[in-house]
């Protein structure tokens, strides 16, 4: 009969296993340009992938692993160093078989303990994007001076071989439901003073096949998004043990405020179709109000704060009809609005960071925007 700690281990490893499975499968996806499981055309169903192809996508799921656990783990030393009780990473898993995933929605460990000062908040809120951060950095290295020939691309879509080296003027045309990825300064640097060979860099619309580089900018893109200071991000801790319990909750709802106004540029526009916008302004309006109502201490100044922000969104688009904000963040808005909150809690002991953490607290923010994206991901 097994122990509760042994079924608890048992659990962990399953999760990773399961992950290291669907991250594989995942990879190879995105590699490939195709599905692992769909239908043929006599609407059967058919693996489009071999299990050569399914085992190259170990080249996605390693690296990416890696630096997912290197930040989990950066989280769970530290707060053993402080004999918190924290449990092992939780791995998510999530892959359909039929349409393209990353094969996980990240890890997470669980703190047993209640954290009594800041400057363990601080810690072992740093820990992790630092750790994954410096795992990152090998990889993009790696990535971008073990590029492969421009031919490598015929391999995955060799049709594109009818236009040559030129391709990119011609296949991205009037092509709608294109995937590409954004960009950071980080993957900028890579790309100008790391890569030897300029020519060998890939179209924004095909680092998706390169493992390597495309499990790269998701290192860079999920360290970003935890370094966002607000509520109990890792972000936020860092913050929070920067300004204390008072200023950072007057401060983690107005960043919040300006995450979800940027996000929802150009959603309410002045050309909008009336048949179009009777449904739109309402349901984005629900939207506003569900994520900021825990942000308020009254249902009515969650209303005003929705209105606000519709009006100022609308504003700005007619003043400047091009803007446009990332749409995909209110997803992540909603969950940070409704579910893990913007506040932090107070810790017991608030002493002041020292001098040491502080810097560490503004390498943080150099990080953050060495790896933040406004728009990481592109779909025309």
């Amino acid at each position: 009969m097994l122990s509760n700690k042994a079924k608890n281990y048992a659990l962990h490893l399953f999760l990773f296993v399961l992950t290291l499975i669907t991250t594989t499968l995942a990879g190879a996806e995105w590699i490939y340009g195709r599905p692992f499981l769909g239908l043929s055309e006599s609407y059967d169903f058919k693996f489009w992938l071999n299990w050569a192809q399914v085992k190259n996508g170990l080249q996605f799921s390693l690296p990416f692993l890696f630096v997912l656990t290197c930040h989990e783990f950066g989280h769970y030393f530290t707060a053993k160093l402080y004999r918190i009780r924290v449990t092992l990473p939780y791995y998510i898993p999530i892959w359909l078989g039929f349409t393209s995933t990353i094969g996980t929605m990240g890890a997470f460990i669980k703190i047993k303990d209640r954290i009594f000062s800041k400057k363990e908040f601080f810690d072992v809120g740093i820990a992790g994007p630092i750790a994954g951060f410096i795992a990152a950095l090998p990889l993009l290295y790696y990535g971008f001076t073990h590029l492969p020939p421009p031919e490598y691309i015929f391999q995955i879509h060799p049709e594109y071989q009818l236009f040559g080296s030129n391709y990119a003027q011609y296949v991205y045309q009037d092509q709608g439901g294109s995937f590409a990825l954004g960009q950071n300064l980080l993957f900028l640097f890579f790309e100008k003073f790391v890569a030897p060979d300029p020519g060998l860099i890939p179209n924004r619309y095909e680092i998706i096949h390169y493992p390597f580089l495309f499990a790269g900018y998701l290192s860079l893109f999920f360290t970003a998004l935890n370094l966002l200071p607000i509520g109990q991000l890792d972000g936020g801790h860092i913050l929070y043990g920067l300004i204390g319990f008072r200023n950072f909750n007057r401060i983690s709802p107005i960043l919040f405020a300006i995450f979800i106004g940027y996000s929802g540029l150009g959603i309410l526009t002045p050309g909008l179709p009336f048949e179009v916008a009777q449904w739109v302004y309402p349901i984005y309006a629900l939207y506003l109000y569900i994520i900021f109502r825990k942000a308020v201490p009254k249902a009515l100044h969650a209303l005003y704060i929705a209105v606000g922000i519709m009006v100022l969104q609308y504003v700005l688009v007619l003043i400047f009809p091009t803007l446009r904000g990332y749409h995909g963040w209110l997803v992540f808005g909603l969950i940070l609005g409704k579910f893990l909150g913007v506040f932090h809690p107070p810790a017991p002991d608030e002493r002041p960071l020292s001098a040491g953490r502080k810097l560490l607290g503004i390498l943080a923010l150099i990080i953050f925007i060495l790896c933040f994206s406004p728009t990481p991901f592109i779909i025309e």
